[in-house]
């Protein structure tokens, strides 16, 4: 069963990467480059850093003013899947 996440926090960090931070208490870092070069018209605009930078959290998913917005599970399941989750060392 797929864990019902949403996105509850970003923070843009330049150069299209973005800390994001999730319902389950998982946050990381994802660079979008890859993202931004594959290209598509709603993604056209997110080329221009400061459009980028607009990223803002909407009904638990990143999203942009042109419309465009990410799935959260499948963001959570990427960034899992990369290892861009740091987890702190379990103290005691």
């Amino acid at each position: 069963m797929i864990e019902l996440i949403k996105i509850v926090k970003v923070e843009p960090l330049g150069a299209y990467r973005v800390r994001v931070a999730f319902s389950n208490g998982d946050s990381g870092i994802r660079d979008f480059a890859d993202l931004i070069a594959d290209g598509g018209v709603m993604v056209e605009p997110l080329r221009d850093p400061a459009f980028f930078a607009r990223v803002f959290v909407q009904s638990g998913v990143l999203a942009w003013p042109n419309g465009f917005d990410l799935d959260a599970i499948a963001l959570h399941q990427e960034m899992a899947a990369s290892g861009a989750f740091k987890r702190a060392p379990a103290v005691g």
